[in-house]
């Protein structure tokens, strides 16, 4: 981790602001500027470009990919410019909670793997394009987004530290126990055999 130089109410505030842009629920927000319903009724349910993908609209599921990672990737790179590398991490903490569990919808929100990747990207990015890298071996390979997602996420403490970012192991181990246990329905679908692949309508 990062040495804390930043005092505690300056961490707290930017805390705040991290968790208040995460939990922007752009899948909803696309969902309903493209006239595709309650994205909660579709699908899975979930709030993610995936289950945005299941009703067929690419644009909207792009959209809802790049403003997921986006608000991520902002939080991180505000923080830095403004506070310092501490408040970074903290911010990008705080935006990945906001999408899991975003106070406009009730605390009920999504699983936070695109949130993630822009946090990994705006924090290290030799080690974000390297967690890209895996999703995309995993997810062409098998064709399923969570198990791409959970690949990636595993490897991802490993990637810090092979590729030289000792300060950001901690926060990427966080981060993946956090991915796994908000994969845990997917995990059990997974060794059932029942997940679904990516593109197929659910």
């Amino acid at each position: 981790m990062p040495e804390l130089v930043t005092s505690l109410p300056v961490l707290l505030l930017v805390a705040l602001l991290g968790y208040l842009l995460g939990s922007i629920p752009f899948g909803i927000v696309m969902a309903r500027l493209f006239g595709l319903g309650d994205l909660r009724q579709i699908g899975s349910g979930n709030i993610g470009a995936t289950n945005v993908l299941r009703t067929g609209n690419k644009p909207a599921a792009l959209l809802t990919l790049l403003g997921d990672a986006g608000k991520g990737g902002a939080a991180v790179l505000l923080a830095r410019a403004l506070v310092g590398e501490d408040a970074a991490q903290l911010a990008g903490f705080a935006a990945f909670l906001g999408h899991c569990f975003p106070v406009f919808l009730g605390f009920k929100g999504g699983k936070g793997v695109a949130t993630w990747l822009g946090t990994m990207l705006a924090l290290a990015w030799p080690v974000g394009l390297a967690a890209c890298a895996a999703w995309l071996v995993f997810a062409l390979g098998f064709r399923i987004s969570s198990l791409a997602a959970l690949a990636a996420a595993a490897l991802s403490p490993i990637m810090a530290a092979l590729l030289g970012f000792p300060g950001f192991v901690a926060l990427s181990i966080a981060l993946a126990l956090l991915i796994f246990a908000r994969h845990r329905a997917n995990i059990e679908r997974l060794i059932a055999g029942d997940e679904p692949r990516i593109g197929a309508k659910k």
